[in-house]
């Protein structure tokens, strides 16, 4: 556009000086060429003034209008030239439209100016203006306007108006010339290049009018000549203003280009506006010298004009004189403030040059550093800082003054800083940009850094033993597993449990469990590598990373990392001192190691499952991990989910295995069982299901299963055990009404009597729902926990047997308080554990322990019996013994309801003499299988 612009300027003044070839061309482009390049400007000055929307629309506007008058003017001035081949009168329309050019122009240029904010601001550009506009006016007036003056005193035809005329041009030029040049000086910075552009294009236009109003000039002037190049120059340079020149300098801040943080220091022209008054008195001096040194008559206009500035440029000074005062009492204000603020801040403040050398250092730094401010002064900033924070300081000071200062003002540099005494203090610094340097506001910061330090480590390691807890030793596994180590298998993951600490803290406290936590960390970690991680996880729980070393061998990393766990299982499980007293505890190891692409979260899975493995393995061992580990924990889950759909979907069906007397063979009693019955038609047996319960929280069932009320949760465990009482309540009462009343026995664990939801008149509420007499039930209580509050317990099973319901004691000859239960509850049956019973015959020792058992039972006046009867011998030793009852596959498997009537009304059992077969069990005529301690095997559903 530049070039476009020069081309276009040159070859018009190239035109002009040649004549155009002809003196109608030569009109023609002096004429309408001029019009038209004022009306291009105007054009463009109103589109531009329609796009924006600030404080600067008016002047373009305005500018618009005055470039309007400049087109009207010369298009008047050809039509009487081109057109009617006439000469321009004086004055006539065109002359009206030119003397309109300057004063929109003017008033556009003052609201472009920059706005003084003080009434003495105002004055000073007033009278900045006058010292501009009179110099110039002494000065035209002298040379060429008193002249004019005196032709119009002359009296002659026309002679006024025509020097009316040779009066306005120049006047009005001189006011736009001491406009622009007080808008030079004080320019707004809004849109810069834009205004410095159209000032140009204004000054060229009054040069041009001032070389057309020179006598020299204006008598010999016609259209198309050289002078014409300068206004067809400043139109086109005014169209070109508010588009090209933003194009050619963008906006501060415009992407991708630098933007100036601080104005390039000027001095010559930083000093104009304060020497502008000097220039003006010059000025009116050489016009009065003009007319001293020609000999002729100073004219009273001159003499006026030059008083006035004379006058404007004392009471400018004055003013000047006063602001400068009231400005050094301000500064000296303003510099005894801020040096109080920096001597008296705790913040050092220093002051770096370009090289790094020290200028300017605060009081403070005495108090912060140990080290006075006169000793730092002249230091290299560099031989204060620690060697090891250098380089980053350094990286980050090159990078901050590469840096935009519109988009990054500051920085902020933490490091360590050399104090009086040799120590290494934790330093902030703000840093600023200053004169090439650096201003840096430095404060020390060692007590939040070890705070933070602090906070840090106790977020990331154990309050007790001060080993890295959980969330530090996931960690540390991660970056095991990733980066340089990423390809390295050999890494392996040790969860440690320790077998027995519960017992610890049950028995002598929880300090002295504490200690021993203490004592275990310690071992732990004198045990493992120097870069190992040892860790608790919480609880008694423990664990260990051992890192690889890059082996590829994997039954030799297997062999080391088990003889390593081995070793810590020997560590943690030697006795421990505790309070004076020898305390044992074992550990129960788990191990797994990295496979390829596993991640941490598995890892620590994966040990986990080994050590849990280890612990029902027997404890006190050190298992490694197996793929089928995680296969059965998903299996486990999947039917722990069916068994949680399996009550309220109906899977549960109820059977019931006869109690038969050891002397007749009576059936005095059923004992109700609980059987899943699955999707395909199959009745698993509770061994099926004990197992999710073991999973979870637990079987309420013994060893054969009985019952086999998986607990799951305790809500599923409540709702089964809800479930198995009111059915068999249910099915009793309905056997009651046809006339077989035998007594349904229930087993129930003593944490469910005990449980509070579970009102003290349920169970008679429920008898009397269904109509079941109350000696008709008989709880079966297990009791396997030491911790059962016996008082209550003794409570609500007096409460039961006021309602007629009898107690059997289950599992008796087992279990944690089989003697104390016998010794403080209210029982009426004793039923001997399965464990005693499969013995009997083979284990000399058992038979004489369980011929113990029953003589108390005998004793006590209670009857017994026995479970798990599985062979005639059992029943022939049991009945020798005393035992009174007995109840198994001797003499029927759990039958279904259909079955059980049929037996009840058979209502006797062949009891064995010798060898002999069981009624209705086994085979196709009792239609149940039997059931072995830990048997998987499946009963199928009989037909209804």
């Amino acid at each position: 556009m530049q070039l476009l612009l020069a081309v276009i300027s040159g070859g018009y003044a190239v035109g002009a000086a040649l004549g155009w070839g002809s003196e109608e061309l030569a009109e023609i482009m002096g004429d309408f060429g001029l019009s038209a390049a004022a009306l291009l400007a105007a054009v463009s000055c109103y589109t531009y003034a329609r796009t924006i929307d600030s404080r600067e629309r008016p002047a373009w506007l305005l500018f618009a209008f005055s470039s309007l008058m400049g087109a009207c003017g010369n298009g008047v001035w050809g039509w009487y030239e081109v057109v009617l081949g006439e000469a321009v009168p004086k004055p006539s329309v065109a002359d009206f439209a030119f003397l309109c050019f300057a004063p929109p122009a003017i008033v556009g240029l003052l609201v472009l100016a920059k706005r003084p904010v003080t009434r003495a601001g105002w004055v000073c550009l007033g009278l900045d203006s006058w010292l501009i506009g009179g110099s110039l006016l002494t000065l035209s007036w002298s040379l060429a306007l008193a002249h004019a003056a005196r032709t119009a005193q002359s009296g002659a035809p026309g002679s006024v108006p025509r020097a009316a005329l040779s009066l306005a041009y120049p006047l009005l030029d001189i006011a736009l010339v001491s406009m622009v040049l007080v808008l030079h000086f004080r320019r707004s910075e809004a849109n810069r290049s834009a205004v410095n552009t159209a000032i140009a294009a204004l000054a060229l236009t009054v040069l041009s009018d001032a070389l057309f109003t020179s006598p020299l000039l204006s008598a010999e002037y016609q259209s198309g000549q050289l002078l014409d190049a300068g206004w067809f120059a400043g139109s086109l340079l005014l169209a070109y203003a508010p588009w090209g020149a933003r194009r050619a300098h963008p906006e501060p801040g415009a992407p991708g280009l630098p933007r100036p943080d601080r104005p390039v220091s000027r001095p010559i022209t930083g000093s104009l506006p304060a020497l502008t008054p000097y220039l003006a008195a010059a000025v009116c001096t050489l016009g009065i010298l003009y007319n001293v040194v020609d000999g002729r008559k100073v004219d009273r206009v001159v003499v006026f004009t030059g008083c006035t500035v004379v006058l404007a440029l004392v009471i400018r000074q004055g003013i000047m004189l006063i602001d400068n005062i009231a400005l050094t009492q301000e500064l000296a204000q303003k510099e005894n403030h801020f040096r109080s603020l920096v001597q008296g801040s705790s913040d050092v403040i220093m002051i770096a040059a370009p090289t790094g050398t020290l200028r300017y250092v605060s009081p403070a730094a005495a108090g912060v550093y140990g080290r006075e401010a006169e000793e730092l002064v002249g230091t290299e900033l560099a031989t204060l800082i620690h060697p090891h924070d250098l380089g980053r300081v350094v990286h980050e000071v090159r990078r901050f003054l590469a840096a935009q200062p519109g988009e990054e003002p500051t920085t902020r540099i933490e490091c360590r800083f050399k104090s009086g005494n040799g120590e290494w203090l934790n330093v902030e610094s703000t840093v600023n940009r200053h004169q090439g340097g650096l201003i840096l506001n430095s404060r020390d910061v060692t007590e939040r850094v070890r705070l933070q330090a602090q906070l840090q480590h106790s977020a990331e390691h154990d309050p007790l033993t001060d080993l890295p807890n959980r969330a530090l030793f996931t960690g540390r596994v991660r970056q095991a597993l990733t980066g340089r180590r990423a390809g390295d298998h050999s890494t392996a993951v040790l969860f440690i449990d320790l077998d027995g600490f519960k017992a610890v803290n049950d028995t002598i406290g929880h300090q002295a469990g504490d200690e021993l936590l203490i004592e275990a960390a310690r071992r732990l970690q004198d045990s493992v590598r120097a870069g190992d991680t040892a860790a608790r996880l919480g609880g008694d729980e423990f664990a260990a990373l051992i890192l690889g070393d890059g082996s590829r061998d994997r039954s030799a990393r297997e062999y080391q990392v088990h003889e390593i766990a081995d070793r810590l299982r020997t560590t943690l499980s030697q006795p421990y001192r505790i309070g004076g007293s020898e305390v044992r505890v074992a550990a129960s190891i788990g191990v797994a190691f990295a496979d390829p692409g596993i991640t941490p979260s598995d890892l620590m899975r994966n040990a986990d499952l080994a050590m849990y493995r280890a612990k029902a393995g027997g404890k006190d061992r050190v298992e490694l991990y197996a793929p089928q580990m995680q296969a059965e924990v998903v299996r486990k889950a999947e039917l722990a989910g069916r068994l949680r759909s399996a009550l309220h979907d109906g899977e549960f069906a109820l059977l019931h295995q006869p109690v038969v007397s050891l002397a007749t063979g009576e059936v005095t009693a059923v004992a109700a069982q609980a059987r899943w019955r699955s999707a395909q038609g199959i009745l698993f047996t509770p061994a099926e299901f004990l197992r999710v319960a073991e999973y979870s929280e637990g079987a309420a069932a013994g060893p054969d299963g009985r019952s086999g009320l998986p607990a799951g949760t305790p809500t599923r465990a409540a709702e089964l055990g809800h479930w198995l009482l009111e059915e068999a309540v249910a099915q009793a009462a309905e056997r009651q009404r046809i006339g077989h009343d035998v007594p349904v026995a229930v087993r129930m664990s003593a944490q469910r009597l005990l449980d509070r939801a579970v009102p003290l008149g349920s169970v008679e509420a429920l008898l009397t729902r269904h109509g079941l007499p109350s000696g008709a039930l008989v709880i079966e209580l297990t009791v396997s926990d030491p911790r059962v509050p016996f008082d209550e317990l003794e409570r609500r099973l007096a409460a039961l047997r006021r309602l007629g319901v009898l107690i059997s004691l289950d599992g008796f000859g087992s279990g944690y308080a089989a003697i104390s239960a016998l010794r403080r509850l209210p029982v009426d049956i004793l039923k001997l554990d399965r464990g005693l019973v499969e013995g009997v015959v083979e284990s000399a020792r058992l038979h004489k322990i369980t011929a113990g058992l029953l003589r108390i039972a005998n004793d006590l006046g209670m009857q017994s019996v026995a479970d798990g009867v599985d062979l005639p011998e059992q029943v022939m030793a049991l009945r020798a013994m005393g035992c009174t009852h007995g109840q198994g596959v001797a003499f029927s498997g759990p039958l279904d309801e259909y079955r059980l009537r049929r037996a009840l009304v058979r209502g006797t059992f062949p009891v064995p003499g010798g060898a002999a077969q069981p009624a209705l069990a086994g085979g196709s005529s009792g239609g149940s299988m039997a059931i072995r301690r830990g048997s998987h095997n499946e009963t199928p559903v009989p037909p209804a």
